[in-house]
């Protein structure tokens, strides 16, 4: 926090008129987000993403408004409201309008830590997205000169990968360089997936997504569950160079990325606790890999569906294989959501039971490694990177009342250290079992640097103790709640194929950042 609140002037209004405006239907990321806020109540920030810029130079304001004026002009789905019609929800481009910035002075204070507190006051209300334009912003200034900006965003307009595209267009107007013109925008991708090569490829994925549902368990966590805390959600972090270090050394020797390792990791820990050998999580997936979406500022990120069969072998061996479920994952995560939502209603039908896919892995690194991990002598030994776990820690994140998960792993933008969280819902797993799997985390890479790691010594390797069920037999057993092929869901147990509620993170490297 600043010592003093920062000195509010009067806000100076910009007049933006852009290339064009027009409505038309959500695309398919507008939607996977609509249908989110639709879960939550009218008003609710939860999806509101606080941001801020650097000013760098010796900028006036008229000059940070122009460059300002420029990234709304530029970019439509800063201009763009969307509403629920008797057709459906959809786009609004306006082409003209206004927007009102507020201004600060910093005073002793550092700018940027000022634009922090101040983006995060933004953020703390809702946007009306019907009515309202997707982001507000404010200048904050030191010595009445600008040098930092202050941003909410709506995540229907924008996700950590627009992120980027903003950044790098306020460098260069900034410095008054004028960057080549947006040739797709959301507008362009709502036409894509409406008919021809776009709608062809979310049927595609929705194929694949039937033929892995029919098989995939209903849900993992078919078990009694335990007396939640209050609030019932909570998310547990963990900052670990040696699972960093091990990811990387192990992603080099397999062939594989340390996203598929950590993807894979939390999958093996995850069978480990249940006793399922078939999991099924749900990934967070950029949707970037088409060069016109790529360089596209709007939201594109929807869920991928991960399943991976964990019959016997050893870490190594589900490693590899993870890593090339990851990237069928990966190719089969643009679809349409309500088309998404339908298919697992029916799914559930002809399995007789709801189709629960609360397990989630995000990794939310803008870069597939850690550059400014402490130096392993000599590179890749298994004792110099057991001796980084005497710098690991764990400490409490959050807790929420209502999210839409039962397990979240989720990986932070740190370059320095793995910073992992996990999220669990303490109806069905306690906070000492979060605590468990993710020191289990860093025991098996750890682990798996200095050999084969068979699958079925995770657990007492990790110290996790396998869920009970009731006899105190497994998942498939005689006896027990099904197995994985017809697992009575939990009641209860979440349904919706994202995460909403007050809990999920953002966030990509191989996978995606919301």
């Amino acid at each position: 926090m600043t010592d003093a609140p920062a000195a509010r002037r009067a806000p100076v209004t910009v007049e933006f008129a852009g290339a064009r405006g027009g409505e038309a239907p959500l695309t398919w990321g507008q939607q996977a987000f609509w249908r989110l806020t639709r879960w939550l109540d009218d008003g609710d920030p939860y999806f509101n993403m606080p941001w801020t810029l650097p000013v760098p130079g010796r900028h006036d304001l008229d000059a940070v408004l122009a460059a300002l004026r420029g990234l709304v002009e530029r970019h439509e789905t800063l201009r763009t409201t969307c509403a629920q019609t008797p057709a459906g929800p959809v786009q609004r481009v306006t082409r003209r309008g206004r927007l009102t910035v507020g201004v600060a002075e910093a005073g002793q204070a550092r700018p940027l830590a000022v634009a922090a507190e101040i983006a995060a006051e933004l953020a703390a209300t809702g946007f009306d997205y019907a009515a309202e334009p997707p982001l507000r912003c404010v200048v904050v200034t030191g010595d009445g000169r600008p040098r930092a900006m202050a941003f909410a965003l709506s995540h229907l307009a924008v996700d950590a990968w627009t992120l980027d595209i903003l950044a790098a267009d306020w460098k260069a107007l900034l410095a008054g360089r004028e960057p080549p013109a947006p040739a797709w925008q959301p507008l362009d991708q709502a036409a894509f997936e409406r008919e021809g090569a776009g709608a062809a490829r979310g049927a595609r994925a929705l194929r694949h997504w039937r033929a892995e549902l029919e098989t995939a368990p209903l849900t993992l966590f078919d078990f009694p569950g335990v007396t939640p805390e209050e609030p019932r959600f909570v998310r547990i972090g963990m900052e670990s160079a040696a699972v960093a270090a091990a990811a990387e050394t192990l992603a080099e020797r397999w062939s594989v990325s340390t996203a598929s390792v950590l993807t894979t990791a939390s999958a093996v820990l995850l069978s480990a606790l249940t006793g399922h050998r078939r999991v099924a999580m749900q990934l967070i997936v950029a949707n970037r890999h088409d060069p016109r979406t790529g360089a596209m500022a709007g939201t594109a990120v929807q869920d991928g569906l991960f399943v991976l069969d964990l019959p016997g072998g050893t870490f190594a061996d589900a490693a590899r294989a993870g890593h090339g479920r990851a990237l069928t994952a990966y190719r089969n995560a643009h679809y349409d959501p309500f088309a998404m939502m339908a298919l697992r209603e029916e799914v559930g039908r002809e399995r007789g039971g709801t189709v629960d896919l609360s397990a989630y892995f995000n990794d939310a690194r803008s870069i597939g490694h850690w550059p400014n991990l402490p130096r392993v002598e000599p590179p890749g030994d298994p004792a110099a990177i057991a001796a980084l776990t005497g710098r690991t820690r764990t400490f409490p994140v959050g807790a929420w009342h209502e999210v839409d998960a039962t397990v979240f792993f989720s990986t932070t933008p740190a370059t320095h250290t793995c910073g992992l969280h996990l999220l669990v819902d303490t109806a069905r797993l306690p906070r000492s079992t979060a605590h468990a799997l993710l020191l289990g985390m860093e025991t098996l890479l750890v682990s798996g640097v200095a050999g084969d790691v068979p699958l079925d010594a995770v657990a007492e390797l990790c110290g996790i103790t396998p869920v009970t069920r009731p006899g105190g037999s497994g998942p498939g057993s005689p006896g027990t709640t099904g197995g994985d092929a017809e697992a009575v869901p939990v009641e209860g147990a979440p349904v919706d194929g994202e995460v909403a509620g007050r809990a999920a993170g953002d966030v990509t490297a191989g996978g995606g950042v919301r």
